[in-house]
């Protein structure tokens, strides 16, 4: 009966409640549940460690630390917001380290943009113009772009990951979209 109520309430929680309640199974030593945050959320912790470090070697690292550092906090984690936020901002941190450590900043290679989670198949003619206009932003921009379209993030939940105000965020995800829109369109673009 309990299993019966249990994938009931699985069924009926939304997101941010399966998360809560992996993170809790985490804290308690459940390790199958860490196996279900990292196939739910590894697409997005990627995107946001690439965003930052734009070397693919250098995000799945970043990455696979901060599934780490998750587990070993998950006992300490409160539901006070959003646990993505609460990910992402692990894995923001490890990638912000590990960019003080290199103190090296490359474009995205082929395999780098190959490993970025797609929604929508594109083009290999499609990508390439689409990394050289992402390369075109600065990092900020390319941050927040990514972390809105690759990873699905929220303005408010970037803004509070990045510790900007939202006004701020909102301010340089449109003015990258503009940005965009002249490297992909040509200088004629309104």
């Amino acid at each position: 009966m309990a299993q019966v109520m249990e994938k009931t309430a699985r069924r009926d929680a939304g997101p941010t409640d399966e998360l809560e309640r992996l993170l809790g199974r985490m804290g308690s030593g459940d390790r199958q549940a860490l196996a279900e945050l990292y196939s739910r959320t590894r697409g997005a912790v990627y995107a946001a460690a690439l965003a930052i470090l734009q070397n693919a070697a250098d995000a799945q690292d970043a990455a696979q630390d901060a599934f780490v550092r998750a587990w070993q906090a998950a006992g300490r984690y409160r539901p006070q917001g959003s646990p993505m936020a609460w990910l992402l901002t692990i894995a923001r941190n490890e990638a912000l380290s590990r960019l003080r450590q290199s103190g090296r900043q490359t474009p995205l290679s082929d395999g780098e943009w190959d490993a970025i989670p797609a929604n929508a198949a594109v083009s290999p003619e499609d990508r390439a113009m689409l990394q050289t206009a992402l390369a075109g932003l600065g990092g900020d921009e390319r941050q927040i772009v990514l972390l809105h379209a690759v990873s699905g993030l929220k303005h408010r939940q970037i803004a509070d990951m990045l510790h900007m105000p939202l006004a701020t965020v909102l301010s340089k995800y449109h003015r990258a979209l503009k940005k965009l829109r002249v490297l992909l369109e040509g200088d004629d673009a309104s």
